[in-house]
């Protein structure tokens, strides 16, 4: 049975307006949708017709939304977000009877913590669970979009769109390799680093304009040996004595069966680890499991 209002306008008509305002086209909605794009075109139609509004001029075959079209999604989208997370909380339900829960997170915290925390709920829970990564958007897009349960990402994170649990702090360090010179250094500066080369996260990352930065202050342009794309892509070279990397103190903690070295880094950052969910939503029971033994395992491996 499809939801009506007493306009005739039905929930279905309402998200597929929603999605076409914020992907910009009937297309896009379609394919996040998981309908045809002549369905999408049907549906607003129809919501036009109910509500006797033009939502949208029609321009060489786009859709431009018209100023009521703002003013009708600024009135209806906090019932819709409502209604979202009452389907995401049906569908945990589902998850749980089934068994299973998805899980977001960086893919370097697959090498330990998070087969920890896994391993542990399972002891007692034969969930199983189904991981995505990414970079931290991409993270918390899946939770939001219910394409995940649970994410572990750092802050800033929206509160308006989630709750979350602290986890862990982290701090700077230099990751190298065991025995290497630096390892007499209590703390490494950037005067340490001059002449090793590096092994750094591409220009776009704000860790590579600190650490960079750091460098060219002191009027000294940096060696770099490799660039990558994500955490977790560094250890392999820093293992193999290509260099070194600048990283934080939890994703080094990560590394430790590679029998790597690590020592704070001055000047440094603080990054605050959080395991988080879309707010509002009620965490079954194996959610809140997961959510303790991610706590668990995070703040162990500070």
């Amino acid at each position: 049975m499809v939801a009506k209002t007493t306009t005739g306008v039905t929930l279905r008509q309402l998200q597929i307006f929603r999605e076409v305002l914020r992907t910009g086209s009937e297309r896009h909605a379609a394919k996040i949708l998981k309908i045809t794009q002549p369905a999408v075109s049907q549906q607003i139609r129809q919501l036009e017709l109910e509500v006797d509004l033009a939502l949208f001029a029609r321009e060489n075959n786009r859709l431009v939304p018209t100023d009521r079209a703002w003013d009708l999604l600024r009135s209806v989208d906090g019932a819709l977000q409502s209604v979202d997370r009452i389907e995401k909380s049906i569908a945990a339900l589902r998850n749980e009877e089934a068994g299973s829960l998805s899980l977001a997170a960086p893919g370097v915290f697959c090498l330990n913590a998070i087969p920890q925390a896994i391993k542990a709920v399972r002891k007692s829970n034969p969930l199983s669970f189904q991981i995505r990564s990414g970079s931290y958007q991409q993270i918390a897009e899946h939770v939001l979009n219910g394409r995940a349960d649970l994410g572990v990402s750092r802050l800033p994170l929206d509160e308006r769109a989630f709750e979350w649990a602290p986890a862990a702090t982290a701090r700077n360090v230099c990751l190298f390799q065991a025995g290497h010179q630096l390892a007499a250094k209590d703390v490494i500066t950037p005067e340490d680093i001059i002449g090793e080369a590096l092994v750094d996260i591409e220009p776009q990352f704000a860790a590579h304009q600190m650490n960079i930065n750091a460098l060219r202050y002191r009027g000294v342009e940096p060696e770099l040996a490799v660039e990558y794309d994500a955490n977790g892509h560094d250890v392999g070279f820093v293992a193999a004595g290509v260099g070194i990397s600048i990283i934080n103190s939890l994703i080094a903690q990560e590394y430790r069966q590679f029998g790597l070295e690590f020592r704070p880094f001055e000047p440094g950052a603080v990054y605050h680890y959080v395991v988080f969910w879309q707010r509002g939503r009620q965490l079954t029971g194996g959610m809140r499991q997961t959510v303790d033994e991610l706590l668990v395992a995070f703040g162990a491996s500070v």
